[in-house]
């Protein structure tokens, strides 16, 4: 049985540019303590061998402080632990990948092509990105032989991709005769998928950046059986989430609603809170004010509109007053959820009707 931990796109020394100044250095702070929480789980869990698929870094300006502690956590796994760089920290001469500064239980993969390593419970291969871009498959041609090991890959690509990022059709995983795929380079966790007898996965990111990287990031805990039988769990890593909320300020208190909808969850996330509903005018600075005491860091988007009588044209001899008469009809025959359907419907028919874009 072979135990690895898959981990991919740490984007270490990450901008966060959405952040305050202050904010984002703590964030990059934070990154690097997630270096020992990875080499935590790989001595706690006793992992065999550590893949990690590409964009460890999140450009070739890497801190000091960030080198010294990827280089010293990344030695305390008694494990060897694999890097195929991606496109963001794709390898060259400059590279943080070419510095004497790795420990001897880490390999890394320096070449596009297919390169194999004999390990004693695994026939390992890596391919690595050498330029910010790549055009084929990291994929395309290769077939692993038949073996009595587990045969696995590590590489930065992107599956039914198009783009210049390593696009690899199913059919190439497919063909690859490989046991396991470790990937990286798309920031959701796929969940392990496979294609013919080949089993594969993107752990996702481990932290998140955005409000375009929602939830629990971490990495992969993948087990090869006797059998070559695969299963893989995420394990949850990251210090901070990213978290969208709606709060509908429709006949409520706007401070109190706010605060009542960032009561649940954790303080120490990143939340974006999307205003909805009606209002006759929201106080941006103040709602920001109240909301800031909920989380680590918080912003409000306002996507309110303006409260609507939803009756006062009934009495036209339009369209729109033949729609309002026959609805208003319509619900006071009506009863419980039906009505409130139908009440629904009325604020939907009065944006068709007066060529409204917003949706109520």
């Amino acid at each position: 049985m072979l135990h690895i931990l898959h981990a991919a796109d740490l984007h270490l020394d990450a901008p966060f540019a959405a952040l305050t100044a202050e904010q984002a250095r703590q964030r990059r702070a934070e990154q690097r303590l997630l270096l020992d929480k990875l080499a935590d789980a790989a001595l706690e869990r006793g992992a065999d061998l550590v893949l990690l698929a590409g964009d460890l870094l999140d450009s070739s300006q890497t801190y000091r402080e960030t080198a010294q502690a990827l280089a010293a956590a990344l030695g305390r796994i008694p494990a060897p632990v694999v890097i195929a760089p991606g496109n963001h920290d794709f390898y060259g001469a400059g590279s943080l990948y070419a510095a004497p500064i790795w420990p001897k239980n880490v390999l890394i993969f320096r070449e596009g092509g297919v390169q194999r390593v004999e390990l004693p419970q695994v026939t390992l291969y890596g391919s690595a990105f050498t330029g910010p871009f790549r055009d084929a498959s990291p994929l395309a041609g290769f077939q692993a032989p038949t073996g009595d090991k587990p045969s696995v890959m590590v590489c930065h690509a992107d599956v039914d991709g198009t783009g210049r990022y390593g696009p690899t059709p199913r059919t190439d995983i497919a063909r690859s005769g490989l046991t396991y795929l470790a990937l990286g380079h798309i920031h959701a966790c796929s969940g392990l998928q496979r294609e013919g007898n080949t089993y594969w996965a993107y752990p996702g990111c481990t932290e998140g950046r955005g409000f375009d990287e929602l939830g629990d990031k971490g990495a992969l805990w993948v087990t090869i059986g006797d059998d070559d039988a695969v299963t893989a769990e995420l394990l949850p890593l990251c210090r901070r989430r990213y978290e969208r909320i709606e709060c509908d300020l429709t006949g409520k208190d706007p401070r109190q609603a706010v605060a009542d909808a960032l009561t649940r969850g954790d303080r120490e996330d990143v939340c974006r809170l999307v205003l909805t509903g009606e209002s006759e005018g929201v106080d941006l600075p103040a709602l920001l004010q109240t909301a800031a005491p909920y989380r680590w860091a918080v912003t409000v988007r306002d996507h309110t509109r303006i409260p609507q009588d939803l009756w006062g044209r009934e009495a036209e001899d339009s369209l729109t007053g033949l729609f309002l008469r026959d609805m208003r009809r319509r619900i006071d025959a009506a009863d419980g959820e039906e009505r409130a359907i139908l009440e629904k419907a009325v604020r939907f028919g009065l944006t068709a009707l007066e060529n409204g874009e917003d949706t109520p």
